[in-house]
């Protein structure tokens, strides 16, 4: 079985199998380990009976994307299973090929990725035209954190095992103030 974790928002969530389950937490470090583990135990699996995990590596929330890959790489360590990242721009286009992917970043830019363009900011002017390159676009809607499943199989199965790291398409608020 394959455990996902997405804390690149403001809620938890997982899924394991068939089973979605998102959280809304006040703190996500807290509340994490907590909630993993009510769902795990909810879904009839002991921890033992998990053979790999899926993280969301970003883009999304800084602090949260650090935190879900840290819990993960700790539990991964723990049952000497792999963890594989995945990034939301992955379940965007697992889901839709085609897609031009701007995600809104709360921050007057977008995140922006499709297949054949590698993940940036870009601003909604660049945005009105570049998007024209691809059929559809998508981001506006969340992604399904299902998806996540099958692209941490084809990964292992690719061979596709480094290590989960953050993907940052900025410097933090805190790099930025430094200046």
């Amino acid at each position: 079985m394959i455990l996902i974790i997405n804390t690149s928002g403001k809620d938890l969530e997982f899924v394991l199998d068939d089973k979605y389950k998102s959280i809304a937490v006040e703190k996500q470090s807290t509340a994490l380990p907590v909630e993993c583990e009510k769902f795990i135990t909810e879904c009839g699996v002991q921890w033992s009976g998990v053979n790999a995990i899926g993280v969301v590596v970003g883009p999304g929330s800084f602090t949260g994307i650090r935190l879900g890959i840290a819990y993960a790489k700790g539990i991964g360590m723990g049952l000497n299973i792999p963890v594989v990242g995945i990034s939301a721009f992955d379940l965007y286009l697992a889901a839709t090929p085609d897609a031009f992917v701007a995600i809104d970043s709360g921050r007057g830019d977008f995140f922006v990725a499709a297949n054949g363009l590698e993940p940036q900011t870009m601003q909604i002017e660049e945005i009105e035209t570049k998007q024209m390159e691809w059929p559809r676009t998508v981001g506006h809607k969340p992604f399904d954190l299902k998806l996540g499943t099958d692209i941490v199989k084809q990964k292992i199965a690719s061979g596709d095992t480094a290590p989960a790291v953050p993907m940052y398409l900025r410097p933090s608020y805190a790099e930025e103030n430094k200046k």
